[in-house]
């Protein structure tokens, strides 16, 4: 495969997630400031600018919801924010027309053609909703109409990178506001895990078990283990049996993380949640850096804000 055309599929798949769990991470923020009239919202906007890799303005400017919901949420222009990922998701379709199916490229299209229209809604949570089942779409079509070739490798990749990373940020935006953050019920229903938290633990739930579940649950497709994964079964399916011996830098960051949190008592993972949420971000960018680097070298470089190069 062309490296120009696996790149425009490694990040479909990553900016298609991307929408959807900035959607998810600030629906949860923007409930909080609404629930809450005492809570500090210069001071919680600043940390989720900090957690997103977007620079805050500076100090003597107060920070509001409307502003990170305009660098954040309808940015066209910024491939970290909703609008901007979805805009770029589709013009990656479009590079990589002739590979992808028919039906993909018209629901990413047909997204790119909705957004004007769904863009600063009254109610910014009918904005989030929209992208979500958007994303689910994709999703959909992805897993229903396109063969476990090197196609989808590249597209799932990207996505389970992505989804390790963004719900990273999620527990760490968690970690930071503490006692005045969402509580673990609300990450919980932001991610689609509360039902399958309930079932699996019933009447033993608790936020250790919550935390866990988002952490290194190895059934639950937005944990971080199971997209790490995911990502690692990908990796190795592109890597072939050429050398069996070898294993490429991309798969040996993830497995690093991954082990780290799996293996690990959880009371010491979260006692220095912040700092494990770090790491696992410092390893997406590092894997992502070196597929660029193995399967698309010519290609130039794609980047989350601040994202190490």
């Amino acid at each position: 495969m062309l490296s120009r055309i696996a790149e425009s599929l490694f990040w479909i798949g990553r900016y298609v997630e991307r929408a959807d769990d900035t959607a998810r991470l600030l629906d949860v923020h923007v409930q909080i400031l609404l629930e809450d009239p005492w809570a500090e919202e210069d001071l919680a906007c600043r940390s989720l600018l900090s957690v997103m890799d977007r620079e805050p303005p500076p100090a003597h400017v107060e920070v509001g919801r409307e502003y990170v919901l305009d660098m954040l949420a309808y940015d066209r222009f910024a491939p970290s924010s909703i609008a901007g990922s979805l805009v770029s998701a589709r013009e990656n379709a479009r590079r990589a027309r002739e590979i992808i199916s028919t039906e993909l490229w018209e629901c990413l299209n047909a997204t790119w053609n909705q957004l004007p229209s769904h863009m600063r809604p009254a109610r910014p949570h009918d904005y989030f909703t929209w992208v979500r089942e958007r994303a689910a779409i994709v999703a959909g079509i992805m897993d229903s109409a396109t063969s476990r070739d090197d196609t989808w490798n590249f597209m799932v990749l990207g996505r389970s990178i992505e989804r390790a990373d963004m719900t990273a940020r999620l527990l760490t935006t968690r970690a930071l506001a503490g006692s005045a953050g969402p509580s673990w019920t609300t990450l919980l229903r932001s991610c689609g895990a509360h039902e399958a938290f309930l079932r699996m633990y019933r009447g033993a739930a608790s936020d250790e078990r919550a935390a866990g579940f988002l952490l290194t649950d190895r059934l639950f497709p937005r944990s971080i283990v199971f997209a790490l994964n995911q990502a690692e079964a990908c990796l190795a399916n592109l890597e072939g049996t050429s050398d069996r011996a070898a294993v490429d830098d991309a798969r040996r960051h993830i497995g690093y993380v991954r082990t780290n949190l799996e293996y690990r008592p959880l009371i010491e993972v979260l006692d220095a949640l912040p700092k494990e949420m770090e790491r696992v971000q410092r390893a997406c960018s590092a894997a992502s850096d070196a597929i660029r680097g193995r399967y698309f070298p010519s290609a130039s470089s794609t980047n989350w804000v601040g994202e190490a190069l």
